[in-house]
């Protein structure tokens, strides 16, 4: 885990990232399901607060991350409750008035089995990890985390293969202020008991 002045260093790294680099293309008009649903499944996209992002394609390093953690994660979860799901995987934020978040996180854990549905998940899930695209930070740094805090997402993990770190929420305790780790560090799973990842694992060469 880092110190202090390097989570500062590193923050601040972090938002003039966001800054400088636009979000995706979107849809300016506001989106229903129905406009979301009718893209058909050829097309990556997701639905937030009523606007349409695309998803461009994932890179090496992304699809690396992705199937490192979701194999750890799988191992640790056999015979046990829990379920996790890689992308593409639906999940379904419903909102008090109506409307629907449609999402694709890298990496769902859902430990509610109520919630699975034959299209995906309906609600929140227990634990998500995002992993950044480097054009697309702001989407998971800030609109996504605003999403999964408003939903109810217990823990929530950005990981990021370039800048070689991990940003970890505490969702449930309502603490919006992330621990930073790097990849040579142990993170504990703070909603899985006795789930540790090691990231010096992790081999993107």
């Amino acid at each position: 885990m880092k110190d202090t002045a390097e989570l500062k260093a590193m923050d601040s790294l972090i938002l003039d990232e966001v800054e400088v680099n636009p979000m995706p293309l979107h849809e300016s008009k506001k989106a229903t399901l129905a406009d979301w649903e009718a893209l058909g499944e050829d097309v990556r996209a997701e639905l937030i607060d009523g606007e349409i992002y695309y998803m461009a394609p994932p890179s090496r390093k992304h699809q690396a991350s992705v199937s490192f953690l979701h194999l750890k994660i799988a191992s640790y979860l056999e015979g046990k409750p829990c379920k996790v799901y890689p992308a593409p995987f639906g999940v379904y934020l419903h909102n008090e008035d109506g409307t629907t978040d449609a999402v694709e996180p890298d990496i769902s854990v859902i430990c509610d089995r109520d919630k699975l549905s034959t299209r995906g998940c309906e609600g929140a899930p227990t634990w998500i990890i995002e992993i950044v695209s480097p054009g697309n930070m702001a989407h998971d740094y800030v609109t996504k985390l605003s999403l999964y805090l408003r939903h109810g997402v217990k823990e929530y993990w950005i990981v990021n293969p370039d800048r070689e770190t991990i940003t970890v929420y505490h969702l449930a305790d309502q603490d919006i202020f992330p621990t930073v780790y790097t990849f040579r560090d142990t993170i504990k799973v703070h909603t899985l008991a006795d789930l540790n990842i090691d990231f010096t694992q992790l081999d993107l060469a």
